[in-house]
């Protein structure tokens, strides 16, 4: 599972990014591969213009060089531009609602345990195909299970005290739909368990600004 942990930019979906040069851009290259003289037709603007635009894509690993495409004449080939395959997951907008959806037809269909239990299942799903650590300590394994968290959208830190080890988030990667389906925590308090591999207890804050709180258990 190398995208969860592959460096994330925000969301494209928003209106702000949708609308400027850079998200034409991108909404071109969803369409089709383009050169930079595809794009500076399209978009009315010089070709220095539009490479500096595409180098900032490039650089943030939006876009990529997919190969080159020859004119009619004997000059210089054109590079071809497209999108990466992580920008197409950034620009969707259908997982929050369709996790939500998926979610209430489990609470229609299952009983409250069962919808955890199945919730459960899939954060160790997820966690089993991390990459596993070469070093084993608890230290190391929480600090991976943090990283994961964060970079699934947490923002969530380490706080240890009096032997205790809680992981806070100032965040929620689902609070989309944790406030009104509680059972969705399960499957990160899943995950992190499966990544740490001591218990792990969820007590997380549903309020208006959902924050992930996991405690791990070091008690032999």
């Amino acid at each position: 599972m190398t995208t969860i942990l592959a460096h994330m930019s925000p969301t494209l979906s928003n209106k702000r990014f949708l609308g400027s040069t850079r998200g034409r851009i991108v909404a071109l290259l969803r369409r089709s591969p383009q050169t930079v003289e595809d794009l500076r037709r399209s978009l009315g603007l010089t070709d220095n213009a539009v490479r500096s635009h595409l180098a900032s894509l490039e650089r943030d690993e939006l876009i990529r060089q997919e190969g080159v495409r020859r004119g009619p004449g004997a000059g210089k080939p054109a590079v071809v531009y497209a999108i990466n395959a992580d920008a197409e997951l950034m620009l969707s907008r259908a997982y929050a609602p369709v996790l939500g959806a998926l979610l209430d037809e489990l609470a229609a269909t299952r009983s409250q345990e069962e919808a955890e239990t199945i919730m459960k299942a899939a954060g160790r799903r997820l966690g089993a195909e991390l990459p596993q650590l070469s070093v084993q300590s608890v230290e190391s394994r929480v600090a991976n299970a943090v990283a994961v968290l964060n970079s699934l959208g947490g923002d969530v830190r380490l706080e240890t005290s009096e032997g205790r080890m809680m992981i806070r988030g100032c965040g929620c990667p689902l609070s989309a739909v944790t406030a009104r389906r509680p059972e969705a925590c399960k499957a990160m308090q899943a995950l992190v368990t499966e990544i740490v591999g001591l218990p792990v207890s969820e007590c997380c804050d549903r309020g208006d600004r959902p924050q992930c709180r996991f405690e791990v258990s070091t008690a032999a």
